[in-house]
């Protein structure tokens, strides 16, 4: 486990992939969803001159990563917009879609549940709009979860018609599910129950990639062996505060590592000029950066009682205690406060 020399600040490294979460608003409420979308959110959106301000800094940083830039894009590089859904706003899409052009900012591409792919013409539109705007490719959400409201013909749907427009540079995460579905032939949507009577769970779970955060603690929590809160002990965030690949600023400015959702590092409009990270006035990512301990026993003193039944992860004891933090104090970084209303 990797420990911090100095509690008072951490390093700040350049974003080598970044994703814009353009709304936390989402048509649908999935299971195993991180960032805790759904249409509950309000329709709160990135605005264009933040969009302008995050893009001028990355230009001046993705120049500095990618002088040499290679063929076609991939997760692991650049730019990409997601949300919530950023389909739902298809006018801001296409506008950033274009500011990003403008920049050159590498390999931008969206990330979609495909909802709005009613038919061939409406979707080849949509998806020949984005190209000539300048985004660059399509990831497609296809797995047990989305299948529950999205009806499979939309995601096969944008999936074909996404290679023609943008080739190789269309991304299905994940393909296995996608030729699963195939096979089934499953038509409309699927609940997860019904989907593993026909097909065992032993044989999915491999590929389901659940990330044990977020909502599925609460929602597939049964899936999972619990651990008392000691169990985690010992276990710090440094890695996940510090990491520089697939981290994301959401709508409101928030500069969020990794995965950790509802955990802002700071503004992204100061970040992105930065090397470090003050922790003064941080006390959450101060010690969750020595020890889930620390934030285990500083919760002591706001009431926090240990759940009995237990916690599938690290990230699932930290949730119930930023939660409960939240209901009893006052913390910079526990942002956006809805993140915490949404489980």
């Amino acid at each position: 486990m990797y420990k911090l020399e100095n509690v008072d600040r951490l390093e700040f490294k350049p974003p080598v992939s970044l994703g814009l979460l353009l709304t936390y608003k989402c048509n649908i409420s999935c299971r195993y969803c991180i960032y805790n979308c759904s249409p509950k959110w309000k329709s709160d959106w990135l605005g264009i001159e933040n969009a302008d301000m995050i893009f001028k800094r990355l230009d001046y940083i993705f120049k500095e990563i990618y002088i040499n830039r290679p063929d076609g894009i991939s997760f692991g590089h650049g730019l990409h917009f997601t949300g919530g859904e950023p389909f739902l706003n298809f006018e801001l899409l296409l506008k950033l879609s274009s500011l990003a052009n403008k920049y050159e900012i590498p390999y931008p591409f969206v990330e979609t549940n495909c909802f709005w792919a009613i038919d061939d013409s409406i979707t080849l539109e949509k998806l020949d709009l984005l190209k000539k705007a300048g985004l660059k490719g399509i990831m497609i959400s296809v797995n047990p979860f989305n299948i529950e409201k999205i009806p499979f013909e939309r995601i096969e749907r944008t999936a074909e018609l996404g290679h023609e427009v943008f080739g190789k540079n269309t991304f299905v995460y994940q393909r296995f599910f996608l030729e699963l579905f195939k096979r089934l032939k499953i038509k409309g949507t699927m609940k997860f129950e019904d989907l593993i009577k026909r097909v065992s769970l032993e044989s999915l779970i491999d590929y389901i990639e659940l990330l044990p955060m977020g909502r599925t603690p609460y929602k597939l929590g049964k899936h999972f062996e619990k651990k008392p809160a000691e169990y985690y002990f010992g276990q710090n965030c440094v890695s996940e505060f510090t990491r520089n690949w697939h981290t994301h600023i959401d709508n409101y400015l928030n500069y969020i590592p990794g995965f950790c959702a509802g955990i802002s590092l700071g503004k992204a409009d100061e970040l992105l000029l930065s090397d470090h990270i003050d922790l003064a006035g941080l006390p959450i990512i101060r010690y969750l950066s020595e020890d889930i301990k620390r934030l285990f026993d500083f919760s002591r003193d706001y009431g926090f009682k240990e759940n009995k039944n237990g916690y599938i992860s690290k990230c699932h004891l930290c949730y119930e205690i930023r939660k409960h933090l939240l209901k009893n104090g006052s913390f910079k970084e526990l942002v956006p406060v809805e993140y915490y209303e949404r489980t």
